[in-house]
């Protein structure tokens, strides 16, 4: 789909458009929908990361909200600008998410610990460079693909290990999320061309990074609550804001 009016940021490089007209609403957001959707992952993960600084958990679940973050702000400025450039700041971080989550899933059964780590950070490296310097198309979504279907074997080894209704209904919702936001966007990605021809785009890209700010939030959440188990923590789940649920726990005291 081709620019529709002269840009801010010039003709578009990025390899992939999604199915939302460009420069609607303003010369300097190219897709503007897909750009604001990303605004509530951003929230979500500001929310999990003072939960997580606040009570002291691990350095990994903070540095992972923060990855959160920058791949939110990274889909800010690829969908705003559709830059090839910008379009790198949003999926190199996709990668380095799934890397972090690999880490978190499997290091407690892991009985060589400075080799996973050093293994992961090293892939995550020589990704990103051979990713600056290759345009992927087809081949970075089935990357990204392998490495999340290589976290669920584990995530469903926490579910059934996990007998918290609470932290399971995190599961599910994980789940939910997860099937609702790949259905937006493969909807948006194989039917734009009948979705463009509808009164009102709903916009299925921008569903997608919503449905998935928030699978992101309960999958983060539901980690958390499984390694507080792990630690001894009494871990439970109890509202934000009567909405957002969050992981609580009460640490034994060093005699």
């Amino acid at each position: 789909m081709a620019a529709e009016i002269s840009s801010f940021w010039g003709p578009v490089t990025s390899t992939t458009e999604w199915c939302e007209k460009n420069y609607v609403h303003s010369s300097y957001i190219a897709e503007f929908y897909n750009t604001i959707s990303n605004v509530p992952s951003i929230i979500l993960a500001l929310i999990g990361l003072i939960n997580a600084l606040r009570q002291g958990f691990e350095k990994r679940f903070s540095i992972l909200h923060i990855s959160n973050m920058i791949l939110s702000i990274g889909s800010v400025l690829y969908h705003a600008t559709l830059q090839h450039v910008q379009q790198q700041s949003d999926e190199t971080p996709m990668v380095w998410e799934m890397l972090l989550y690999m880490y978190i899933l499997y290091s407690p059964d892991w009985h060589y610990r400075s080799t996973m780590p050093t293994f992961l950070f090293l892939y995550g490296a020589i990704f990103a460079v051979f990713h600056s310097q290759v345009r992927f198309g087809i081949g970075f979504k089935v990357h990204y693909a392998i490495l999340c279907l290589l976290c669920i074997p584990r995530m469903y080894k926490y579910y059934i290990h996990t007998y918290d209704a609470s932290a399971k209904w995190l599961a599910k919702w994980y789940v939910a999320t997860l099937f609702l936001g790949t259905l937006c966007w493969l909807c948006d990605r194989l039917f734009c061309k009948e979705i463009s021809d509808w009164p009102i785009n709903p916009q299925g890209h921008a569903l997608w990074h919503v449905f998935m700010g928030f699978n992101s939030y309960f999958a983060n959440t539901f980690l958390m609550f499984c390694r507080a188990q792990q630690r001894g923590w009494a871990p439970k789940v109890v509202p934000f804001l009567r909405v957002f649920p969050y992981v609580k726990i009460e640490k034994q005291k060093v005699q």
